[in-house]
C-alpha cells in the first residue's frame, strides 16, 4: 500500500493551464489531472497535449499524481494514453470501472509501452457493477487505489443526496472493505457545495470514521478542512503514545494487557497506535517536502 498521505486529492482540469501552474503551490496531498468530466469534448485534444507537456516539465513534488483518462467506450481514451505516455505518468485513473476485466484491459495496454513500466492503475468506483465487483477489481493487475465517484453512483442508483449519505453506505463500505483486503488506497467522493465548510467537515469526518484515507475535492478552498480532518489530532497522538508506553511497561512485567484511561489496551490497539504515529510522520514529511 502507498504510504504517502492522501488526505486531500484535488481534481485539476487538464485543459486549464493556469490551474495546472497554480496546483504546484497548493496544499494538496495528491492531484487528479482530469481529462474526462472536467474537459469539454472540443478541448480533449488540446487538454491531453497540454497535460503531457506540463507533467514532463513541471515538478509537483512527492504528492500523488493521477491522470484520469476517458473511458474506452469513448473516442478519446486511446489518444489519451498515446499522448500522456511521454510524461511517464505515475498513475492512470480509469473512470466507470465495472469489473476486473476493465482493469486487466488497461493493464495490457500499459504493458505494451515502456513509458508505462512504473505506472499504477486507480479505479473510479461509480457504477453498480463496479461496487458489486469491488473485491475482484481491487486485486486486478497494477491496482493501487479506489476513488469513489459518488455523483455518478447517485445518478445510477437514483438515490437522493442526504447529509448522512445513508443511501451510499453500502457502496462506500463495500469498496473500503475490498480496498483494505487488497492493501490499496481508498479515497472518498467529492462534496459538491465547495463554499459550505460545515457540510464538508461533517462529510470528511464521516469518511474518516468509516476508514477512508482521504477525500477527493473539487476546489482549493476545501483543502484545509480535508487536511485537518484526515490527520491525527493532538489528542489521538497523545493517546497513541500513552498506549504504547503503557503496553511496553506491562509487557516488561510479563503482562499481556495494559490499562489506559480505564480501558484495556492489547496488542491490536498498539498496532493501531503505531499506525497513527506513522501517519502523522508521513504527513509531516510530505508537508516539509512541499514547503
Amino acid at each position: 500500500m502507498d504510504t504517502r498521505p492522501y488526505r486531500s486529492v484535488l481534481y485539476i482540469p487538464g485543459s486549464k493551464e493556469r490551474a495546472l501552474e497554480k496546483a504546484r503551490g497548493l496544499a494538496a496531498d495528491a492531484i487528479i489531472f482530469d481529462l474526462e468530466d472536467a474537459v469539454a469534448a472540443e478541448e480533449k485534444a488540446n487538454a491531453r497535449r497540454l497535460l503531457a507537456q506540463t507533467l514532463s516539465e513541471t515538478d509537483y513534488g512527492p504528492r500523488g499524481k493521477l491522470v484520469r483518462i476517458n473511458g474506452f467506450d469513448t473516442d478519446w481514451a486511446e489518444d489519451d494514453l498515446d499522448v500522456i505516455a511521454a510524461a511517464r505518468p505515475e498513475a492512470v485513473l480509469l473512470p466507470k470501472v465495472n469489473g476486473a476485466a476493465d482493469i486487466e484491459d488497461l493493464a495490457r495496454r500499459l504493458d505494451k509501452r515502456e513509458e508505462f513500466a512504473n505506472t499504477t492503475i486507480w479505479a473510479m468506483m461509480e457504477t453498480p457493477n463496479g461496487i458489486l465487483n469491488a473485491a475482484a477489481i481491487a486485486r486486478a493487475p497494477r491496482m493501487a487505489g479506489f476513488v469513489m465517484g459518488t455523483n455518478d453512483l447517485a445518478k445510477e442508483l437514483g438515490c437522493r443526496f442526504r447529509p448522512d449519505r445513508l443511501p451510499m453506505q453500502v457502496a462506500l463500505q463495500t469498496c473500503l472493505m475490498a480496498a483494505r483486503a487488497a492493501g490499496i488506497v481508498a479515497v472518498d467522493g467529492v462534496y459538491n457545495a465547495f463554499k459550505d465548510d460545515e457540510g464538508l467537515r461533517a462529510e470528511c469526518e464521516q469518511g474518516r470514521d468509516l476508514g477512508f484515507d482521504g477525500k477527493t475535492l473539487i476546489h482549493p478552498a476545501q483543502l484545509a478542512v480535508a487536511n485537518e480532518v484526515f490527520a491525527p489530532d493532538d489528542a489521538a497522538l497523545d493517546l497513541a503514545r500513552r498506549q504504547i508506553a503503557a503496553f511496553e511497561e506491562a509487557t516488561a512485567k510479563g503482562l499481556g494487557v495494559a490499562v489506559v484511561d480505564g480501558k484495556i489496551v492489547e496488542n491490536l490497539h498498539i498496532v493501531t497506535a503505531r499506525q497513527v504515529l506513522a501517519r502523522a510522520e508521513a504527513i509531516a514529511q510530505l508537508q516539509k517536502a512541499l514547503e
